[in-house]
């Protein structure tokens, strides 16, 4: 099930404190309807009681596809790679064969169920990404592009598509690649990702990852 607890909030705009619902967890299982208010951002928004100022609600919140055997923890601004809850693990201890992962903001929390949704390896596609913002760059004339997401999956047409911030104005530049790429980028992760697979707990597959990765793949093949 989906859990929910009340919080008060203290409205910014005039000060008045109120009751709102915070959901630190959701069901997509078992409560398809929050997965879509989630994915929204709808769960997310408060309104206040008093003079209707909007604000948006930044906390840890867990989410679980027991179909598709993934869970996402997202953590604002969390900086560890790994992180083991023992009171999750005890919670789900008979659950085995789960993909868990944390991100530290909406964003990249938003891209992460796309990609197990897709039916996609999370670590191809940050290694996939990796090597499309290097083309994005080289068209944008920066030294690097290192905010983007994966925004299109296209079997069919044999395509996937990124989505850059690029420039000062932070411009969205969407990008897309062949699935070559990304079946490429599989291979790399059967070479040298797999202790990767094997870690306990929530871990963080990102573009720091992705580089660090593909560094000891280059040094392997190297030697």
């Amino acid at each position: 099930m989906s859990n929910v607890i009340s919080k008060e909030v203290a409205c910014p705009n005039c000060n008045e404190i109120f009751s709102v619902h915070v959901y630190t967890s959701i069901n997509a299982t078992n409560d398809p309807q929050f997965r879509e208010d989630l994915l929204s951002e709808k769960l997310l928004k408060w309104k206040c009681e008093n003079c209707s100022y909007e604000g948006r609600f930044t906390y840890p919140l867990l989410y679980n596809d027991m179909k598709r055997r993934f869970m996402v923890y997202l953590i604002p601004q969390i900086e560890r790679f790994q992180l083991e809850d023992r009171s999750l693990e005890d919670e789900y201890r008979n659950l085995k064969g789960i993909t868990k992962r944390i991100t530290p903001d909406f964003n990249s929390f938003k891209e992460k169920v796309f990609i197990f949704e897709s039916g996609l390896d999370d670590m191809a596609v940050e290694l996939s990404k990796l090597a499309v913002s290097e083309t994005v760059a080289k068209k944008h004339n920066l030294p690097k592009v290192e905010e983007g997401y994966l925004s299109m999956y296209n079997r069919e047409t044999n395509t996937m598509g990124f989505t850059f911030f690029v420039g000062e104005s932070h411009e969205p530049y969407v990008q897309s690649a062949r699935l070559e790429v990304y079946a490429r980028s599989v291979q790399i992760v059967n070479a040298v990702g797999q202790n990767d697979k094997k870690l306990s707990g929530f871990i963080k597959i990102d573009r720091e990852w992705a580089e660090n990765t593909l560094f000891r793949y280059k040094r392997e093949e190297n030697k």
